[in-house]
């Protein structure tokens, strides 16, 4: 089978690296692609928003799977035009992507179908916002109800700050404070069947001891030797099913890849967000663990498959990734800095260890920094503080001139604590 894979980050790194190790995949194309994922898939240009674009490259390589990594295609309704053209997608429609395109959507498929969330009001007037702002007290959760990147979230006990974030807005949604640890679970389904990956947790903010602003993710590890073993099973059954049906319901089926951000509560697990696509650094380490080849659960998604597939097969071992993110990050990062000592990380830690491009781009001999989040360096261990040892030992053989990441990845978790 040939695979075409839409995006260029990290999470299409990850999941190039692991179509490229499926010995059903013929050949692998990725566009727009980077530096790093140049390695394991052939390059090419595309625009990635333009779905006829997409759909007649997919045609001309004679692609028997698209796979679309980022949301903004998905919300766009790039795999519509894919499928349209009679080629098996894996990614939602436009329309069911608006989960999470949508905060204001998410949260009605999500009443409607009895998932537990927080309380939350929608918001379009400053006056609108005020009123939530004092119906929850602090800390205040403002969210802008469109894609924002990963940074569309303002989580703060400082009221101008919450109100600012939400004037720069056109809709909010403003919700209860969920305490609590976090939790990741990813969920592949072609819109009737749920195949539950496993879980994982991501770190939000910019600098250890969860201080400083939200980032689209400084690092994530799995498993979760803390969560609950029947954890996945209930959200399987609580959250990811109900609003799968649901959505088939409204003649809006969702197939793809089903993200659930979860909070697990005093009061039980609620969901956060849900994210229409693989999510970034997650992805990293669910893949790093996953054993089943994953071109066909892939594509038995986009087939209406799921059913017929035996159970997914996992590693016992642990996976830590750490992010590290360019100067100014999560502002204006500072881009075009060279980047050394990934022949080192190659030469000397593989195959526990590697690299995944997120913002790199090739300028003759030498890899760049293309964006804020530059790599994701990901290893592989008997548990957690194997991993995490592997992966910042890798991490100290990279130079880039101003980067920054944190240092308590998983630190926490490899302790017990």
């Amino acid at each position: 089978m040939k695979v075409l894979v839409i995006g260029g980050g990290a999470r299409e790194h990850a999941l190039c690296r692991s179509l490229s190790l499926d010995p059903d995949v013929s050949a692998l194309y990725c566009a727009p692609g980077n530096a790093g994922i140049a390695e394991v898939a052939e390059l090419r240009p595309v625009d990635a928003l333009d779905g006829a674009a997409v759909a007649a490259l997919a045609g001309e390589l004679g692609a028997g799977l698209v796979v679309v990594g980022p949301e903004a295609p998905l919300v766009a309704g790039v795999a519509d035009a894919v499928r349209a053209a009679g080629i098996p997608v894996f990614g939602p429609s436009g329309e069911a992507a608006q989960l999470e395109g949508s905060k204001a959507f998410a949260k009605d498929v999500m009443a409607a179908a009895g998932v537990p969330t927080a309380r939350s009001y929608v918001c379009t007037t400053a006056e609108e916002v005020d009123a939530a702002l004092d119906a929850f007290g602090a800390p205040y959760v403002v969210k802008d109800d469109g894609l924002a990147a990963g940074k569309g979230v303002v989580v703060t006990e400082d009221r101008e700050a919450a109100r600012e974030h939400a004037a720069a807005c056109d809709r909010v949604v403003i919700e209860e404070y969920l305490d609590g640890p976090e939790v990741s679970l990813f969920a592949i389904t072609d819109g009737v069947t749920v195949l539950p990956l496993q879980p994982a947790q991501d770190f939000k903010r910019a600098l250890d001891g969860d201080q400083g602003p939200n980032t689209g993710g400084m690092g994530a590890y799995s498993p979760l030797p803390w969560a609950d073993p029947k954890l996945v099973d209930e959200v399987l059954e609580t959250v990811l099913q109900p609003t799968v049906d649901e959505l088939r319901h409204r003649g809006t089926p969702f197939s793809g890849l089903l993200y659930a951000g979860l909070a697990l509560t005093g009061r039980g697990t609620r969901v956060i967000e849900f994210n229409a696509r693989f999510g970034d650094p997650e992805t990293q380490v669910v893949l790093a663990r996953l054993r089943t080849p994953l071109a066909g659960v892939l594509l038995g998604a986009a087939n209406g498959t799921l059913d017929a597939l035996p159970p997914l097969n996992w590693s016992d071992e642990a996976a830590v990734t750490v992010v590290i993110a360019s100067h100014n990050y999560p502002g204006t990062p500072r881009t075009g800095d060279p980047i050394e000592g990934l022949a080192d990380v190659a030469a000397e830690d593989g195959p526990e260890a590697y690299v995944l491009h997120a913002g790199t781009r090739q300028e003759g001999d030498a890899v760049v920094s293309a964006g804020g989040r530059v790599l994701s360096v990901t290893a592989t261990g008997s548990d957690l503080a194997q991993a995490r040892e592997r992966a910042y030992k890798s991490v100290a053989r990279i130079r880039l001139d101003g980067g920054q990441h944190r240092t308590d990845i998983a630190a926490k978790a490899a302790e017990g604590r």
